[in-house]
């Protein structure tokens, strides 16, 4: 089975009402692994979302947010740093792939491999969502409320065009304004974002 969605090049992304296709979880699996050129995620409704690759800028950023992730998560060892490629299947039944996200190793051990092969089931402990200029602010908020209410412990939204963070715990949202760090003790002990080069990339 495989269904190539071409996207317009007036458009970033296309949307499929939530029926248009009736798949099940292992086809989604399928399709998406089929168009690995393009981001795919899914809503709790059934909405299915396909999205071009990142521009040059936004592309820089994100993997910026994941580099220094992934070094961290590499020195630290208790957890696991996944990039954009990496999709999670939420409790609420959403398939979602954040920009950069971590999970306990203790909790990946109670995955079995076919789970951990195929869109991980489960949410992760911390997430970074980076905004490119076609995003809308309002469906990234929306995104990160859903991370929130499956169970996220800590969720970063950077809003590079406002020189923004938004940061998301149980305890609410706080706006950080043009901040050059950023630190996630509480969940990742140790761990900071350096944000000089997301605010103003070399190129």
């Amino acid at each position: 089975m495989q269904l190539t969605i071409p996207i317009p090049e007036c458009q970033d992304s296309v949307r499929l009402p939530a029926g248009t296709l009736n798949w099940s979880e292992e086809e989604f699996f399928q399709f998406c692994q089929a168009n690995r050129d393009l981001r795919i995620e899914r809503s709790a409704k059934g909405e299915i979302l396909v999205m071009s690759p990142a521009g040059g800028y936004s592309g820089y950023q994100s993997g910026q947010a994941f580099s220094q992730l992934d070094a961290w998560a590499a020195k630290d060892g208790s957890g696991v740093a996944f990039g954009s490629s990496a999709g999670f299947r939420l409790p609420n039944g959403a398939m979602r792939a954040p920009d950069a996200s971590w999970v306990r190793l203790s909790r990946l051990a109670e995955l079995s491999r076919r789970e951990k092969e195929q869109f991980i089931p489960l949410c992760p402990d911390f997430v970074i969502e980076v905004a490119s200029p076609s995003d809308e602010i309002s469906d990234l908020r929306g995104k990160m409320a859903e991370y929130m209410g499956c169970g996220l412990r800590l969720g970063w939204l950077i809003l590079p065009a406002l020189t923004q963070v938004e940061v998301y715990s149980p305890e609410g949202v706080e706006t950080l304004s043009s901040p050059a760090t950023i630190r996630a003790e509480r969940v990742l002990p140790g761990f900071k974002l350096e944000l000089a080069s997301i605010w103003n990339p070399p190129f």
